[in-house]
């Protein structure tokens, strides 16, 4: 009873347990955002609440509440879906941010309105008992004719994938691309998957030999068994690089603690949290100082497309048609 009334008491002087409060709309798993959140509280002894979903609603929630909206940060996957959420203006500026700086510029939006939380590659996996190294070079090349059979790709319904595509309407054209896509198709070993740790499994099981995923679904299968027959292969190394996508965030328009928010991002950006963010996922850190998880860093080192992420959302109805055309189903 004594704790009841001291609670009590508590509330009606107003003294409450936080100074500040921040609120989170995240499409990342609770299980990857909350040792974040639980840090950053513990840190700062601000408390974070958050909504997990997906992304599309989550725009759409805070689109239509407007300024009656609790949302702070929006924090996502893939720069399309935050291009997307500029796109519906529910994004604000941040213009006095120096912490960007520390961050490479094809991670940062043009106008500063979202920014990276850490990297994950899309890169091509292969059965070495399967496909020689030797034998492979870029996504473009994975439509040879010497593959016939081998290819599985993820359903082109996926962000991932129409991203990828968008980036290579970028360096290729939309003419150029589709027929690098209507080679990938006619060279599919099995029906497109619903998932890369499905796919994955089957470049294990010698269903298929080769494969375009991300890299922290493969950290995920590596570290339940390290026997798997499957190994990544970096691409493009001779030419535009690695296509990499993020984990990002910005702060909502209609946020009411945006200062705060614009704390988190930054702390979000700092040795402690890119390590929290890194070691949960396989994922790449955004900051360069920050230690690579050790599975991760065993892949080896490679060159990324630094094409800024933008062109991942301005292109991707353009990534849609061509998949289309191509019957990339």
């Amino acid at each position: 009873m004594k704790h009841l009334i001291i609670i009590s008491l508590s509330i009606i002087v107003g003294l409450p347990v936080f100074a500040e409060e921040l609120v989170i709309f995240s499409s990342r798993k609770e299980f990857l955002l909350e040792p974040l959140v639980e840090a950053f509280q513990k840190e700062t002894g601000i408390r974070v609440k958050y909504i997990t979903g997906k992304e599309g609603p989550l725009i759409e929630r805070i689109k239509t509440e407007k300024d009656n909206t609790k949302a702070d940060i929006l924090m996502t996957v893939d720069a399309g879906n935050l291009w997307a959420a500029k796109k519906e203006n529910i994004l604000s500026p941040m213009k006095d941010a120096d912490f960007l700086k520390n961050v490479p510029s094809h991670f940062v939006d043009p106008d500063k309105q979202w920014v990276a939380l850490s990297i994950r590659a899309r890169s091509v996996f292969y059965n070495p008992k399967l496909v020689k190294a030797s034998e492979l070079s870029t996504y473009e090349n994975l439509g040879n004719s010497k593959f016939k059979g081998k290819l599985c790709l993820r359903t082109s319904k996926k962000v991932y994938n129409q991203s990828l595509v968008a980036m290579m309407i970028q360096h290729h054209g939309e003419k150029k691309t589709q027929k690098i896509i209507e080679s990938w198709v006619a060279n599919l070993g099995a029906p497109v998957f619903t998932s890369d740790t499905k796919l994955l499994e089957a470049i294990d099981s010698g269903r298929c030999a080769i494969g375009i995923a991300n890299t922290y679904y493969y950290g995920r299968l590596v570290n339940k068994n390290k026997d798997i027959n499957v190994k990544v292969f970096w691409p493009n190394q001779d030419s535009t690089g690695v296509h990499v996508n993020i984990s990002g965030a910005g702060i909502v328009k209609y946020s009411k603690n945006k200062k705060t928010a614009l704390k988190f991002l930054e702390w979000s950006l700092e040795k402690t949290a890119q390590s929290i963010l890194s070691g949960l996922n396989y994922e790449y850190p955004v900051v360069a100082s920050t230690k690579i998880p050790e599975l991760v860093s065993s892949w080896g080192a490679f060159k990324q497309d630094q094409t800024n992420l933008s062109v991942a959302g301005e292109k991707q109805a353009k990534a849609v048609k061509v998949m289309t055309k191509a019957n990339y189903k």
